[in-house]
């Protein structure tokens, strides 16, 4: 007699919602880092992603459970459906790790007594002196700096900087002389498609130039430590351009005879 093996439906419909998760996950990042899709609408698309990956893991625990006991067929889509859930909550878990560890400082500025302006509207954020002073504690290299280069040196300095980073330049004020100030407003797209935007301020004087700089996030999402990060990694390379500069510049010392 031919025993009849049955494909247990846990193991088939687990399959079937992790393969739908892990595309619902993955592509609306894509369509919101070009604008395609607002962020509301990412998070929403998002959260339901979350969900259907939460119930392939469990009904494909649940079909593991089963198969082991019955002896169905199913092992292979159970599996599949596991590693497509877990695919799309491992992000998550890492991004829920951030947060707990990383608090959010949605706008941090080398000055926060005359930030530079931004051309982004966003919603009115005060900090008391206890935020920043966390935020200075947090990065203690986010602060303004001062360099021995005139001011148009400086804002062609930042400009191949912002160049080599890919930043969307939004605005830009060159400085006329080297006792003017200029601007710069670009836009960051993080990873999963938040736009930041940071704005540079350079500001002329008699000894040299001046750089107060400013990264802001434009939605309420957390930002995992980034404004503060960018700020700190775009000074230290800043630092390293101009000490190139002054490097090159040094007059060499008159050979001996």
């Amino acid at each position: 007699m031919r025993i009849l093996i049955r494909t247990s439906k846990w193991a088939v419909w687990s399959r079937r919602i992790g393969a739908l998760a892990l595309p619902l996950a993955a592509i609306p990042i894509l369509l919101h880092r070009e604008h395609i899709i607002t962020s509301e609408n990412f998070i929403t698309i998002e959260a339901i992603a979350l969900g259907l990956a939460v119930l392939a893991v469990l009904s494909a625990c649940i079909a593991f459970v089963r198969l082991w006991f019955t002896g169905d067929r199913g092992w292979w889509r159970a599996s599949v459906a596991f590693i497509f859930g877990a695919l799309c909550l491992a992000p998550a878990g890492y991004f829920a790790f951030e947060y707990l560890h990383s608090p959010s400082f949605p706008d941090v500025s080398t000055d926060f007594s005359n930030p530079p302006p931004l051309v982004s509207f966003v919603e009115a954020r005060f900090m008391g002196p206890s935020q920043r002073a966390e935020v200075e504690a947090r990065f203690p290299n986010a602060r303004s700096r001062s360099y021995p280069i005139t001011a148009p040196q400086m804002f062609d300095t930042v400009a191949a900087l912002l160049d080599d980073r890919g930043w969307d330049v939004r605005m830009h004020r060159e400085p006329q002389n080297e006792l003017d100030s200029g601007q710069f407003n670009a836009v960051v797209t993080t990873l999963l498609g938040f736009r930041q935007e940071v704005a540079i301020r350079i500001v002329g004087s008699s000894d040299g130039a001046t750089i107060a700089m400013r990264s802001a996030s434009l939605s309420s999402f957390p930002d995992f430590g980034e404004n503060g990060a960018r700020i700190e990694a775009f000074l230290l390379d800043l630092d390293n351009q101009v000490t190139l500069m002054l490097r090159n510049a040094a007059p060499a010392a008159p050979a001996d005879n």
